[in-house]
């Protein structure tokens, strides 16, 4: 198959999907995703934080799982600075999907830095499984502008119906967001570095909420990656090839 300057396929081979597709698969994470907008909005609003807040979030801040992280760590009790701390590093992931994305995504100008503001795991999800600029443009776009505007329209629907709910936390919607984040992760730790790492995050997370402050403990948990990887360099390059050469056997297989 040929290849296109971008290192996808080329926007012509007859391998890329059609439009009709790509445009339902992005519809469908869009729309499932940005309903937990509404969980969203009656998770601030139990933190006692005003609508005026809570809307500007889901407007400028758009990372689902860090606003989740953020309005959590403030109910708990937890200081502004460590919550938003704890929000920053837990959205700092986009950064690394924008590397990836600018140059599948071949944006300049206005454009590149609007679209930004929609590099998600959704959006990064739908359009790095495209094929060639158009798909990868194509699915972008409409999950962001889906995504985007739902989610945003149900914060606001969440955060006015909180009353009417009564306890937030009787329905347990502040794990909503968190859920839906965690089952888009989940397929994509395939190699036993990306599974080691997860797992050491998870397990230093939920240890230490006992012991530590609110927001601090996701801090912690961060450390799981350069620790995992520091390991890794120091493991015998026989292992680190058997390693690699199951997981290349594995995915071969599927």
């Amino acid at each position: 198959m040929p290849e296109a300057p971008d290192g996808g396929a080329s926007e012509s081979s007859p391998g890329g999907r059609d439009d009709r597709a790509v445009v339902r698969d992005a519809l469908g994470v869009g729309i499932a995703v940005g309903l937990s907008g509404f969980a969203f909005g009656v998770t601030a609003a139990g933190a006692d934080i005003s609508l005026a807040q809570t809307c500007a979030l889901s407007l400028f801040v758009f990372t689902g799982a860090s606003q989740f992280a953020l309005v959590s760590a403030l109910a708990a009790g937890g200081g502004p600075l460590t919550a938003a701390a704890g929000a920053f590093f837990l959205g700092f992931r986009n950064a690394f999907y924008g590397l990836r994305l600018s140059r599948l995504l071949g944006l300049r100008g206005g454009a590149r830095i609007a679209a930004a503001h929609w590099v998600i795991d959704e959006t990064s999800a739908v359009a790095l499984a495209q094929r060639g600029r158009h798909a990868v443009r194509l699915g972008f776009t409409v999950t962001g502008a889906t995504l985007f505007g739902l989610w945003n329209l149900t914060t606001l629907l969440g955060a006015l119906g909180a009353e009417a709910l009564g306890d937030t936390d009787a329905w347990g919607l502040d794990a909503a967001g968190p859920a839906v984040f965690l089952a888009l992760l989940a397929p994509m730790l395939r190699t036993g570095v990306e599974r080691a790492t997860a797992g050491l995050a998870v397990v230093l997370g939920l240890g230490l909420l006992p012991v530590l402050p609110a927001g601090v403990p996701v801090l912690v948990a961060a450390l799981a990656a350069p620790l995992v990887l520091l390991v890794h360099s120091r493991m015998p390059p026989g292992r680190r090839g058997e390693r690699d050469g199951a997981r290349t056997a594995e995915e071969e297989s599927r």
